[in-house]
């Protein structure tokens, strides 16, 4: 199977170019204002209808209500929802049944521990997403560039396809997928010149170092 590659937070139309451009499987658009990557309604409308068909539109956001998610739903047009709060494993039932789109959720890593509730999540989500815990003084979930110790997921059992992010680069993607055996990579501050600014340069090297991750893996 093809390692999936997603390109998140992205904001202008330059860069999402860059990214369909490079081959991306999946571009995210983050719907969470405390994140510098967080677009309005109006900007996910015009991104979402610049994707088309090139590419799965993703959309993500934190312990969202209803509202907040059938907004971003009506303006983006999403094929997956990325759930990147706390939602418990009754909300993502919820969220299933009452939007019908297929749901992917993001498990924070920091130690063997956070896979507990793995089980429970894996039964509902379609994808599960494994990011590194962000800080105790944190503002946010993700983008924050920093990676777990991939080891975590070595041999990892679990009945539906699984990503890995956090603090994902060009220079490390490699070793994540050689690691983990990871179905896809997301990457977002990794491929930034500021928080929230990508750049199309390493947008392209990452999805190149993907891709020969890829290469990598099937011929070993």
């Amino acid at each position: 199977m093809s390692l999936i590659v997603k390109i998140c937070g992205l904001s202008t139309p330059e860069t999402l170019e860059a990214a369909l451009a490079a081959g991306a499987d999946m571009v995210g658009f983050v719907f969470f204002p405390p994140s510098p990557r967080h677009v309005s309604l109006e900007v996910a409308g015009r991104l979402g209808r610049q994707v088309g068909s090139r590419a799965l539109k993703v959309a993500l956001s934190v312990d969202a209500d209803d509202a907040l998610l059938a907004n971003s739903i009506e303006a983006l047009r999403p094929d997956l929802l990325q759930l990147h709060g706390k939602e418990s494993t009754a909300r993502l039932r919820d969220i299933k049944q009452k939007f019908g789109l297929p749901v992917m959720k993001a498990v924070p890593v920091a130690n063997r521990d956070d896979l507990a509730p793995l089980p429970g999540y894996a039964a509902v989500a379609d994808r599960i997403l494994f990011d590194a815990r962000a800080p105790k003084d944190a503002t946010r979930p993700g983008g924050l560039g920093a990676a777990f110790d991939w080891r975590l997921l070595e041999n990892l059992d679990i009945k539906v396809p699984f990503m890995v992010s956090g603090g994902l680069h060009a220079g490390n993607v490699a070793e994540a997928v050689r690691v983990t055996r990871a179905g896809g990579v997301d990457v977002s501050s990794g491929i930034e010149s500021a928080p929230g600014q990508k750049d199309p340069d390493m947008i392209r090297a990452f999805i190149r170092a993907a891709r020969a991750a890829e290469t990598a893996v099937s011929l070993a």
